[in-house]
């Protein structure tokens, strides 16, 4: 196992990651489409964005570029994917609901890549199993709630 932080920027990575992990739960949690909603949501998509950015500077696990890299590129995406039914002012409002769907699962993909992270904490348990079983159960269980709430997106938005 390796330590815990071992740089500047893993402090970086560890403290802009806890507060992406506040601001995310505040946003899916509460009323949508509210100042506050779209405050913290803005603060979010921000320490989002420096959590990606740090990520891909962290080599000490395999010194390499390797597929948590690839994990903060598709992150990224997610992330940026979210953003564009809000920024593209004349896109219809049905489209709107695509928002909500990779924003909830940008949210999803920081609290599987956390489960990821203390699962592999656990002594003498195989590394990738681990990291594989806390995002199966984070996404499968996310997905189940998203599923639930898209039809009340989908009456909302009028798709």
């Amino acid at each position: 196992m390796y330590g815990f932080v071992n740089s500047a920027l893993g402090w970086f990575h560890l403290i802009v990651a806890l507060l992406a992990m506040v601001a995310g739960a505040f946003v899916l949690a509460t009323k949508k489409g509210t100042e506050k909603h779209k405050r913290m949501g803005y603060s979010y998509v921000i320490a989002m964005a420096l959590v990606c950015t740090s990520a891909l500077g962290i080599y000490n696990l395999t010194g390499r570029f390797g597929l948590f890299h690839i994990m903060a590129v598709i992150s990224s995406l997610t992330l940026a994917l979210g953003m564009v039914p809000l920024l593209v002012k004349s896109m219809p409002l049905k489209y709107k609901a695509v928002h909500l769907w990779f924003m909830y699962y940008s949210v999803l993909g920081l609290y599987a890549a956390f489960a990821s992270e203390l699962s592999v904490r656990l002594p003498d348990k195989p590394f990738f199993a681990m990291v594989g079983i806390a995002t199966v159960i984070v996404f499968g269980l996310g997905t189940a709630f998203i599923l639930k709430k898209e039809k009340v997106w989908n009456r909302f938005f009028g798709s």
